[in-house]
């Protein structure tokens, strides 16, 4: 039950803080204290989530889980690791300290699979995670990031088509909500990933799913067949 309010609160606190109450917090905060404010609530909201998580009880998986689903869960986060890395660079949903929008005259990489390369990202985190440890806990929290970045994905649209609607219209007609829509679609092509993306992806999954060993106890990823 704490890990539920926890992940509520984490959840709740976000789409209030970036959407309803944005607007009144700016006017009375500034732009600074706003983000200032933002950051602290989302800590402790994280925190708070993390310490529920960690003192929960260990309940029954709801199913087995075996090589299969650690298989495709691997490949998962792979994906994830890829898409993460890939919307850091050239992303025109990032702040700009100028304030001004530019729109990539077509969609490549990972912005051709989706224009929120990153939110998915953290969405198919919480499916892997799912995936190969169904537990109540975990589940709760997996599903808390899940509708953060699905939702928020969906309300960043429709912020950004009221701050900027020329050109964030300009980015939707090019890309997709949903990935590979566009590609399907013939709004843009599969392909030309960069080497950020591509070989950054790599070497965090890599990295990430090692971390498990000293973080968590157990092997994830393609180390729990070699290690």
């Amino acid at each position: 039950m704490m890990v539920l309010i926890a992940a509520s609160a984490f959840v709740g606190t976000h789409f209030l803080l970036s959407h309803p109450l944005r607007a009144p917090l700016v006017s009375r905060l500034g732009e600074k204290g706003f983000l200032g404010l933002y950051s602290l609530v989302a800590a402790i909201t994280l925190i708070w989530m993390i310490v529920a998580y960690r003192a929960a009880p260990v309940t029954p998986m709801l199913w087995p889980v075996g090589d299969l689903p650690w298989a495709l869960a691997t490949l998962i986060m792979l994906i994830a690791s890829i898409l993460l890395l890939g919307s850091l660079v050239g992303n025109p949903a990032m702040p700009n300290p100028d304030g001004a929008m530019a729109v990539p005259a077509e969609a490549r990489g990972v912005f051709a699979i989706t224009r929120h390369p990153m939110l998915w990202a953290f969405a198919l985190w919480g499916l892997a995670h799912i995936m190969v440890y169904p537990v109540a806990a975990n589940i709760i929290v997996s599903v808390a990031i899940i509708l953060l970045a699905l939702v928020g994905a969906a309300l960043q649209d429709r912020k950004k088509e009221a701050l900027t609607p020329e050109a964030w219209r300009q980015w939707e007609s090019r890309t997709s909500y949903w990935p590979f829509a566009a590609i399907l679609a013939g709004r843009a092509r599969f392909g030309r990933f960069g080497m950020h993306a591509l070989a950054g992806g790599l070497v965090v999954w890599l990295a990430a799913t090692w971390a498990h060993i000293p973080l968590a106890g157990w092997p994830a990823g393609i180390w729990r067949w070699f290690v």
